[in-house]
């Protein structure tokens, strides 16, 4: 298959002669007079490199590169200028262009270049060959309504470049959100570089986040590009963004004004083309009346906002997900591990504080002590509230009466309840209590958390 090449050049001679050229290689050809046309071509064909010239009339040459560099990334740009016109030719290179040609470039250098280029962008594609293989979009379980509403709002979201903020409880999968619009966005095949501004003293922050010049503090022996520079082109999460400091926060805020900052030590600006996706589990709107969050960043952050709910207002996502975890240690531990329905019922009624992530980890844990391949109810609450059933084989002896009948009192209410699947209903009649009373011992015997 031949190589298809794009010349865009407004004089004639220029680019029929550089067309001519590359068709007596063997190259496959199509010149476009003007910007205009030049992007409703790429538009409608695929090319192996753009040959551009950065004076054009009407829409202009750097004006052009930017929007395949948007749309297109992957196709290598090599700009073309006379003499006079260097300076733009510069620029166009500081804004993405794979090489530069002065006119009239001759023979040897217009193919020698087009030649690398052409390779560049098969490195490119093989690296992005093997990215996709392990680049497999992040799994979010759930079918509920209020998480079948979010997930699709996901594509329309990830192809805007606008900031999101996600709220939510920690273990909610805050991380999970933010790489799914990473994957659906254009910026899919660029970094998504994550920061947890909560684990990073203040001291360090500005540095992890903007980055410094050697000698800016000392043991800085050399310069350091921080998580915006990292993330150029691509996306860069700020997980816990609450916990950022006012001074971090006045610098965030340039950048997401400005696109550009100072490395901590320095006095030359940095741009930066990020899009940024923050995450926290507090309340900004409580911080910002306590002066301790900028209402200014707080509103250029929150330009698409998104609240995660905790998995207790979403228990029909429990099965599903007990499912999906068991699959992964099936994986892992190679065995064919199930759980019965009643294990499967009182896992749902749990109130999983930590969230999904809570749920995991328990899982996990499981899979690791359950000695059968079949997960029970009994084996669930063993490991769920390992001290009661010590409590009631063991340590009996050595409780007060008061002590004693609470146990037994929550034993046989965790038992019952699984015995009737969690029916609340059937279970209070089994016991011959009032459903209300049923709620009131769940309560108060930590069965249920208080809703």
């Amino acid at each position: 298959m031949k190589r298809r090449i794009l010349i865009v050049d407004d004089e004639p001679n220029i680019r029929e002669t550089i067309g001519d050229i590359l068709k007596d290689t063997g190259y496959e050809v199509v010149l476009a007079k003007d910007g205009e046309e030049a992007c409703k071509v790429v538009g409608k064909e695929d090319f192996d490199t753009i040959i551009l010239d950065v004076m054009l009339p009407g829409k202009g040459g750097l004006e052009v590169l930017e929007y395949i560099h948007q749309e297109f990334p992957i196709i290598p740009v090599i700009i073309i200028s006379g003499h006079g016109n260097i300076k733009m030719a510069v620029e166009a290179m500081r804004k993405g262009a794979y090489d530069f040609m002065e006119k009239p470039p001759s023979i040897e250098r217009i193919l020698a270049t087009v030649r690398n280029a052409i390779n560049y962008k098969n490195l490119l594609l093989e690296n992005m060959s093997l990215k996709s293989a392990a680049n497999v979009a992040p799994t979010f379980v759930g079918k509920s309504p209020v998480i079948s509403q979010i997930l699709s709002s996901l594509p329309q979201i990830a192809q805007s470049d606008a900031s999101v903020l996600i709220t939510g409880e920690n273990g909610t999968g805050k991380e999970v959100i933010a790489r799914l619009i990473h994957f659906h966005s254009r910026r899919r095949y660029l970094p998504f570089v994550g920061v947890n501004c909560a684990a990073i003293p203040e001291t360090l922050i500005e540095s992890e986040l903007f980055g410094y010049e050697k000698g800016a503090f000392t043991g800085a022996n050399k310069q350091k590009k921080g998580k915006f520079e990292q993330a150029h082109r691509g996306t860069l999460f700020l997980d816990e963004v609450g916990d950022l400091s006012l001074p971090a926060q006045a610098k965030v805020l340039r950048v997401l004004q400005e696109n550009e900052f100072e490395r901590v030590g320095g006095n030359e600006l940095v741009k930066v083309d990020v899009r940024i996706i923050a995450a926290t589990n507090q309340n900004l709107q409580e911080k910002i009346q306590k002066g301790e969050f900028r209402e200014d960043l707080y509103y250029r952050l929150n330009v698409l906002p998104l609240h995660l709910p905790p998995l207790r207002e979403r228990r029909e996502d429990i099965p599903e997900l007990v499912e999906f975890f068991l699959e992964e240690e099936r994986e892992r531990t190679k065995r064919n591990l199930s759980i019965t329905k009643d294990a499967l019922n009182f896992l749902a009624s749990q109130p999983w504080k930590g969230n999904v992530r809570e749920l995991k980890n328990f899982i996990q844990r499981l899979a690791i002590l359950c000695p059968d391949e079949t997960i029970t109810l009994k084996q669930v609450q063993q490991q769920l509230f390992p001290t009661t059933q010590n409590l009631l084989q063991e340590e009996m002896k050595t409780l007060s009466l008061k002590e004693a009948k609470r146990e037994f009192e929550r034993q046989l209410i965790l038992d019952r309840l699984a015995q009737f699947h969690m029916n609340i209903a059937k279970t209070a009649e089994s016991l011959d209590i009032e459903r209300t009373y049923l709620y009131r011992k769940m309560k108060e015997l930590d069965i249920m958390e208080e809703e």
